[in-house]
């Protein structure tokens, strides 16, 4: 019998896509993390994005493994836009204070897309003029 993915990573470009389809659990969250890391440097990616739209709620240890995969990631050399939070799980993650904190958020994956295209081309320009950040 085939089970459905929980998740999907694919690659568009230089950069990764991952879509979370049902809520995971911790030991899956952390299975998406070692996996999502690895397709990184695999693919030598320079942006992530991570679509949460198919979530109606993140807990406390979801909101922490999403910070904690775009802090790993920024150190592999790529960056982080969580796309796709659903207006009552931005609610609840305000109320009980898990904000994504530095991790930058779009709406939806075209805005994730502009965001990644914009940062990136801005940070091949700085390493060809010889600006450090």
């Amino acid at each position: 019998m085939n089970t459905p993915a929980l998740v999907s990573i694919l690659r568009q470009g230089h950069y990764l896509i991952a879509s979370i389809h049902t809520a995971l659990d911790d030991s899956q969250m952390i299975r998406f993390q070692q996996d999502l890391i690895e397709q990184i440097g695999h693919h030598r990616s320079r942006g992530v994005i991570i679509d949460v739209a198919a979530l109606d709620v993140l807990d406390s240890f979801g909101s922490l493994s999403l910070r904690n995969i775009a802090e790993m990631a920024r150190l592999r050399g790529a960056l982080t836009v969580i796309v796709g939070v659903q207006p009552d799980v931005a609610f609840a993650m305000v109320e009980l204070g898990m904000g994504t904190g530095s991790v930058h958020t779009a709406l939806d994956l075209e805005e994730g897309l502009v965001y990644l295209e914009s940062r990136v081309a801005n940070a091949v320009t700085d390493m060809t003029l010889g600006i450090s950040g």
